[in-house]
């Protein structure tokens, strides 16, 4: 059966005019789900008993099961759902000043296999479909009782291996009928998917668009990084500077630190000189161990000299603030 969750509004509308419905009855319905977070169809009181029955026949509601709920001592915490067919993927709920941003995962494990990334260690099972995506933040604002108001796709897997059904996601967050996301308060992170940021800029999205950049040279980010074997520096920057002129709006690039790695000066220099000219932002990632991994943290004195060096060469710079260490949900994926 269908996940009713995997359409957006207009693929609903169609899906009940074949039902011999009425348009309006699924924004009826995608109102329940979305704004009313419903788990069942029978709890939608404004539709008549055989409608109901009708939407039993024809659609399942994925509703997830928490398999674990961490929570760290600074407020965030970490789900592990069961996603109904004997997988599961985590989820972060981080608490900032200005509201709450949910973390999600878009894969059940992840191809790129990054060096520092904890995901490499998941074996790739499978995409997650629209549905799934956004089960994710529906699921935590029942269990949390809070309203969401930034996502950012830098969970599990890669979101552009993932592409059709995360923009599709978005859609369903982004509607003013459903979650009502703007879409300025998602953000979606690759690893460098080339052709997938040239579609990406062609959308006309409002969305964020984070790019794991993590070293300066082909042959310290091909050690880091497998993908980049695939696209180099020189096609992902071409790739960068087609996005920003195409849509004006300024990349965030990921760049986590390491210790005796992709720390030194002459690496802020690097960086420097790949970014002159480029409408961008670079968020500096205080990287975490990972079991068998090969990097750790670069020290908090190299951190601020990296930030200071990028700022005072003109190119924005600034530190991700670590929430949920003490539960392993700190960033240590793209």
């Amino acid at each position: 059966m269908k996940n009713i969750k995997d359409y957006n509004l207009d693929e609903l509308k169609q899906e009940f005019v074949k039902l011999g419905e009425k348009p309006y009855r699924a924004e009826q319905v995608f109102k329940w789900i979305y704004e009313s977070n419903t788990t069942s169809f029978d709890e939608m009181s404004n539709l008549s008993k055989e409608l109901r029955e009708k939407l039993k026949q024809e659609f399942t509601m994925c509703v997830y099961n928490i398999l674990r709920k961490q929570e760290s001592s600074d407020g965030t915490k970490k789900y592990l759902f069961d996603v109904l067919d004997g997988n599961a993927i985590e989820t972060v709920l981080m608490s900032y000043h200005h509201g709450y941003t949910i973390c999600v995962s878009s894969q059940i494990g992840c191809k790129m296999g990054c060096k520092f990334c904890a995901s490499t260690g998941a074996h790739f099972a499978r995409n997650l479909t629209s549905g799934e995506i956004v089960e994710q933040l529906l699921a935590v604002q029942r269990d949390a009782g809070v309203k969401i108001s930034n996502v950012v796709f830098m969970g599990i897997g890669e979101p552009f291996d993932n592409y059709d059904n995360v923009l599709n996601a978005v859609k369903i967050i982004n509607n003013q009928k459903g979650l009502n996301i703007g879409a300025r308060h998602i953000s979606i992170s690759t690893s460098g998917l080339v052709p997938r940021i040239y579609d990406f800029a062609n959308e006309d999205l409002q969305c964020t668009l984070s790019i794991s950049l993590h070293a300066t040279t082909d042959e310290k980010r091909s050690a880091m990084m497998p993908i980049n074997n695939r696209y180099n520096l020189e096609e992902l920057m071409k790739a960068c500077k087609y996005y920003i002129e195409k849509t004006n709006k300024r990349i965030s690039f990921e760049y986590a630190l390491a210790k005796d790695n992709n720390e030194t000066l002459e690496d802020a220099k690097g960086l420097v000189e790949l970014l002159k000219g480029m409408l961008c932002h670079v968020n500096l990632i205080p990287i975490n161990k990972i079991e068998n991994g090969q990097f750790t943290k670069s020290t908090n004195e190299n951190i601020m000299k990296f930030r200071d060096y990028l700022n005072a060469h003109g190119i924005v710079a600034t530190v991700r603030r670590e929430l949920g260490s003490d539960i392993d949900a700190a960033c240590r994926t793209t």
